[in-house]
């Protein structure tokens, strides 16, 4: 039956060339490589509880009076939004499953291309031929980041609120345009106009992961046109590949991880709670809380956002600079710059304008290490200290003094962290060539008794 099957399709479609090539595909056999594919799975995830999602929630802004199971908000004004988002939550069946798997494979998925993303800037993976994968790559994370803030934002519980008011006064800080570009997507002052949370739920629902879709199929061919990269050693060269075929060896590995990123998620969405929206209550322009906290691949900016002196730059009695653009523009610009320059400022500093399929360990670039570390430890530090409100509430810690010690740390550890990966880099090889040399003595040793 599968001979003929195969033939069939071969007479009408002469597709046997490009099967035989993708069963003869070769993949590194390094469990990093699998960082891609699980951000993939979760992105199937996403597709599908979204959907499912989508069939429930109603994107309006129109008031209404909740009285349905939960009691705690019998009578209370809220929007539709919130509303058919906890009747989802707690009366639908299986939706407060779906909605939790679908808030849990968003956060998996950003976690997942951003250690992918570390795997590739660590090992030189982003050099000759693949920028372009790289910066495809970048822009996915970039997008990722953008389309789970909205997500998080549609609930319209006072969490996702405050976000958007922060986003809000992050727009207005733009330098000149600022106001424009907020009026332009709010549709007018803060909370906005019905028309905004429209647009807000064609780009969650629609655009971004349409465009997030083309991009992963891009990256795929991209990677799969060039060949995966593969770490030195053995008999791997720049041009011969060594590592498991596709089918029968690759094929049953990857199925394996995908119904394993599928049942973790769903355990998550199932047993460990996720934005409870329901004890947040309903958003109100006046009501605020302590202690509030965005989805953790947000916590680099509000800790941008707190970390910056409290200072405006004012020309003429007229503030041209707004303080929340230092943290909320010029922070994560002066990152995702940092990033899509990087290719080509290694080639530049390294003059190496050579291809490569052979990527190194960290330990073999010690200088790329080493800013690459300083790099992410003062991105780190800044995310950490995104959550110093929460320290404040849960231990007591006075929030000024911790404000004032991240500001401290910012420009310290960074540098430390430099020279520490540097030098451990260092070290590493020097006591590789040590070993190398004692092996080979050893070796002419033995022969050298072998002739005598």
């Amino acid at each position: 039956m599968i001979e003929r099957t195969t033939t069939t399709l071969e007479e009408r479609t002469h597709t046997a060339p490009f099967g035989l090539k993708a069963l003869r595909y070769i993949f590194p056999d390094h469990w990093s490589f699998l960082l891609g594919e699980i951000a993939l799975y979760c992105f199937i995830v996403l597709v599908a509880t979204g959907t499912f999602l989508a069939l429930f929630f109603d994107p309006s802004t129109a008031q209404t009076v909740y009285h349905g199971s939960y009691a705690p908000l019998d009578g209370a004004h809220m929007s539709q939004a919130y509303r058919s988002t906890v009747h989802l939550s707690l009366d639908v069946k299986a939706g407060l499953l779906m909605r939790q798997t679908h808030h849990w494979a968003a956060d998996v998925f950003v976690a997942a291309i951003a250690l992918h993303l570390m795997r590739i800037v660590f090992t030189g993976a982003f050099r000759k031929p693949r920028e372009l994968t790289y910066y495809i790559g970048l822009s996915i994370l970039g997008l990722a980041l953008l389309e789970g803030f909205l997500g998080y934002s549609l609930v319209d519980d006072l969490l996702s609120g405050m976000g958007l008011a922060i986003a809000y006064g992050v727009a207005l800080s733009i330098p000149f345009f600022g106001a424009n570009i907020a009026a332009l997507v709010w549709g007018g002052p803060f909370p906005g106009s019905a028309a905004f949370w429209s647009r807000m739920y064609v780009a969650h629902v629609f655009l971004l992961p349409i465009l997030i879709a083309i991009l992963i199929a891009l990256h795929l061919f991209l990677v799969s046109s060039l060949h995966h990269t593969q770490f030195r050693g053995g008999r791997r060269t720049e041009k011969r590949l060594i590592g498991v075929p596709s089918f029968p060896g690759q094929a049953p590995r990857s199925l394996g991880l995908m119904f394993a990123v599928f049942a973790a998620l769903f355990l998550l969405g199932g047993l460990v709670q996720i934005n409870p929206i329901w004890i947040w209550g309903p958003y109100h322009v006046a009501d605020s809380t302590n202690g509030a906290q965005p989805d953790w691949y947000l916590g680099w900016l509000i800790g941008a956002l707190r970390l910056m002196p409290g200072f405006d730059v004012t020309i003429a009695g007229r503030t041209v600079i707004p303080n929340p653009f230092w943290g909320g523009v010029l922070f994560p610009s002066i990152v995702f710059g940092a990033l899509f320059v990087w290719p080509a400022l290694e080639r530049r500093l390294t003059r190496d304008r050579h291809p490569h399929n052979l990527i190194d360990r960290p330990r073999d670039a010690p200088r790329r290490t080493g800013v690459a570390t300083a790099i992410l430890t003062w991105v780190f530090i800044i995310f950490v200290a995104g959550s110093a409100d929460r320290a404040y509430v849960l231990l007591g810690w006075s929030y000024q003094t911790q404000i004032e010690v991240y500001r401290v740390l910012v420009f310290v550890v960074p540098v430390v962290a430099y020279w520490l990966a540097r030098r451990i880099c260092v070290e590493l090889l020097s006591n590789e060539r040590v070993e190398e040399r004692r092996q080979a003595a050893e070796l002419e040793a033995e022969q050298a008794t072998g002739r005598g």
